[in-house]
């Protein structure tokens, strides 16, 4: 599982002419799910998410967390991250996960996330979406579990 975390002044996303997620500080999270991803990966991806230092403390250092922050978290599903860009110029996404256990592993992800995050907005799994977003710095991390 891959998240590409960027911290945010705000962010949106919308399908069509509709904002369907939206989100003020705090993080935008695209989320890739590969074949083989567990409710572990995500559980652990989140956690380590939720709890990166990428805010700033009264010294103006990244020491602070989304949950210590008090920010807002905007989750995307992003189809893309697990391209393989190696060979050519074509990617590959044969280690993306199918778009059942994909839907799957993105919802369990954002259920579980709304338990621990006081703000959580969503893109929608499956539709063409368009980003946009402020980032904050810029801060933009690639994590994978």
């Amino acid at each position: 599982m891959i998240a590409l975390i960027q911290r945010v002044t705000h962010a949106n996303v919308t399908v069509g002419d509709e904002t369907i997620g939206k989100t003020g500080e705090g993080i935008l999270l695209l989320l890739g799910v590969e074949k083989g991803d567990t409710h572990k990966n995500a559980d652990d991806l989140l956690n380590k998410v939720i709890n990166f230092r990428i805010f700033a403390d009264e010294d103006g250092k990244m020491n602070v967390s989304l949950l210590n922050f008090n920010g807002e978290l905007l989750v995307v599903p992003q189809f893309t991250l697990p391209a393989n860009t190696q060979k050519g110029t074509r990617p590959s996404f044969a280690s993306a996960a199918s778009p059942k256990e994909g839907q799957l592993y993105y919802d369990y992800f954002v259920e579980q996330a709304r338990e621990l995050v006081s703000s959580v907005e969503t893109g929608e799994f499956g539709a063409d979406m368009q980003v946009s977003l402020c980032n904050d710095g810029p801060v933009t991390f690639w994590i994978q579990k």
